[in-house]
């Protein structure tokens, strides 16, 4: 993973990148977005476990920070007999490209905020004389 701006710009990034880039996700979490698009229906934890080849708390954590992120949508399944059992999906791809573009646009308007910062502090700098030395 690039750490400097410059770097990611220099990357061939696609666009499963974005989900590291604006997310901080990580490797298998990718992976279990992919199992969760590329299923027909809803899965458990212990059929994203299974098809990644994970233990389950592994498979569990990983599939929380997708809900976290917004990238997952978790649905309870009851039983007739009570009880019940949660299923996962992943959201729709709309919502979770408007959630990014607002991130990006927020990340751009902060930026450009400390870049204005940035350049009146040293504006100032550059046009203040430099302090005078006490002579002995």
């Amino acid at each position: 993973m690039a750490d400097a701006m410059s770097e990611y710009l220099k990357q061939d990034m696609q666009c499963e990148g974005l989900l590291e880039c604006i997310h901080g996700l990580k490797g298998l979490d990718k992976e279990i977005f992919k199992v969760l698009t590329d299923a027909s229906e809803p899965l458990t934890v212990d059929e994203i476990a299974e098809a990644v080849d994970r233990e389950r708390s592994t498979a569990y954590r990983s599939v929380q920070r997708l809900l976290q992120s917004g990238f997952v949508q978790k649905e309870q399944v009851n039983y007739d007999q009570g009880g019940y059992y949660h299923v996962f999906r992943p959201t729709d791809p709309d919502e979770i490209a408007d959630d990014m573009q607002r991130m990006l646009n927020d990340w751009y308007a902060k930026m450009g905020q400390l870049i204005g910062e940035f350049r009146e502090k040293y504006e100032k700098a550059l046009d203040e004389p430099p302090a005078a030395t006490a002579e002995n």
